[in-house]
């Protein structure tokens, strides 16, 4: 009979007590009981969503809302796809002969590649040298699964692109970060030697850098391939906006300061059609590196995807090798773009920036405002629909990235509600599209 009155009370409990189970315990421990009960891998634990990826789906989540959004977060040109790219990948669908190609790219796209090495850096490579891959992420992906073993460490300059500390961590490796003592994102080589140990396997450049759209010095490039070729480091060149730079400053090749041959060399120069021939979508990268560890690299990526698709190879290929401006019509563009967000940012009494050199990214210090820049790109987006970047995810915290590769319009308009929004003397009120927005902080 007790047993019987104790299961009446407790079914009627039941939803009470799961309620309060699931907000104060369940909640709060959920992501242990979930790879407990998943047991995931301690690298997949470890290892965070992508910030940029995530802000574009909360973009696009908003904009399916009808709310007025500005993305000012995002790394996507919007001019359109070369002709010749698209011409050649309809050519091809059209054949319906869509195959397999082999694991390291098919040899018109490798062809290409080795043209272009040709063209801009001023170094002849052989097509066993060239790996193309599923975007330059993945081709810089197989050369730190080739290279690295648990516990290697690899140099990271800060700030950094997102993804690096990631890619080294999936490895079971360790990033190792390397900040500026003076405070400004230019770690000088001093600083940079001074993490260098016996685990260290390799160093990460970025120039022109994101988020900073910093050019390295040329000195600086050359003080660092040659000590890596010296010390047995092997560096990664992520190039992939090399050719978007502005105030008539030349791409830098990293081949112009090293008499090392290419097949002894411990250079691996990452590029790609993403950024500079806005195909962010066909997702075609390349590395050029000594042949030995491409054939490695062309193993691993075989076992993983099988290489690149190969309409997007031949839609790369005639990107390459096409004669239309595309390339120098969105770097105009976005020197323009560029010169239009320094305008409206000199508007601000309190944040610091830095003119970018190239890419179409500005990396804006707002700690006079905020220094927690989750926290602030948070407000923003929440009070005035503006997308940023914080910039804890690039290791500077009190920083926002913000991209100028939108049209001028959004650029002047998101400048303008984020200066709304934080200026303490801006007006009451402020229309977002439709909506009357009124400042009660």
């Amino acid at each position: 009979m007790f047993f019987f009155c104790f299961l009446q009370i407790f079914s009627q409990l039941y939803p009470q007590l799961k309620k309060i189970f699931f907000s104060h315990f369940f909640e709060e421990n959920f992501t242990f009981f979930k790879f407990k009960f998943m047991n995931i891998s301690k690298i997949a634990q470890l290892i965070g969503e992508s910030v940029t990826l995530k802000l574009n789906e909360t973009v696009g989540i908003l904009q399916k809302q009808g709310e007025p959004v500005i993305h000012l977060g995002g790394g996507e040109p919007k001019s359109k796809a070369p002709l010749s790219a698209i011409l050649a990948a309809t050519a091809k669908i059209n054949s319906a002969e869509v195959r397999y190609t082999p694991a390291d790219g098919i040899t018109e796209l490798k062809q290409a590649i080795v043209r272009y090495t040709d063209d801009f850096y001023r170094r002849k490579v052989d097509l066993q040298n060239v790996l193309a891959s599923s975007g330059a992420k993945q081709a810089l992906m197989m050369a730190i699964q080739t290279l690295l073993n648990p516990s290697d460490e690899v140099i990271i300059l800060v700030p950094y692109w997102v993804s690096y500390p990631s890619m080294v961590q999936m490895c079971g490796a360790v990033p190792v970060f390397v900040r500026a003592a003076d405070g400004s994102f230019f770690p000088t080589m001093s600083e940079i030697i001074q993490k260098i140990t016996p685990k260290t396997k390799a160093i990460i450049i970025n120039s022109p850098n994101n988020p900073t759209g910093l050019l390295y010095p040329e000195s600086f490039i050359a003080e660092m391939v040659q000590y890596c070729e010296k010390n047995d480091i092997y560096l990664f060149i992520d190039d992939i906006y090399h050719r978007l730079i502005f105030d008539n400053k030349r791409p830098i090749s990293c081949f112009d300061y090293t008499d090392v041959a290419t097949d002894n060399s411990k250079l691996i120069l990452i590029n790609g059609v993403s950024k500079q021939y806005a195909m962010t979508g066909f997702r075609i990268g390349w590395a050029v590196a000594n042949r030995e560890l491409i054939k490695i690299m062309a193993k691993l990526q075989g076992h993983q995807t099988s290489g690149p698709s190969v309409v997007l190879q031949v839609a790369a290929a005639a990107a390459l090798t096409g004669i239309e401006p595309s390339v120098e019509s969105l770097r105009i563009n976005l020197e323009n773009n560029r010169d239009i967000l320094m305008a409206q940012l000199k508007t601000f009494d309190g944040i610091k920036v830095v003119k970018p050199d190239g890419t179409f990214y500005c990396f804006v210090d707002f700690r006079k405002y905020d220094a927690d820049s989750m926290r602030l790109s948070q407000f923003l987006i929440d009070k005035v629909r503006v997308v940023t970047v914080p910039g804890i995810d690039f290791g500077m915290e009190g920083f926002l990235r913000i991209s100028f590769c939108g049209t001028a319009k959004d650029i002047i308009d998101g400048i303008a509600r984020i200066k709304w929004a934080l200026e303490p003397d801006s007006p009451k009120e402020l229309f977002i599209g439709d909506k009357k927005i009124i400042k009660t902080w």
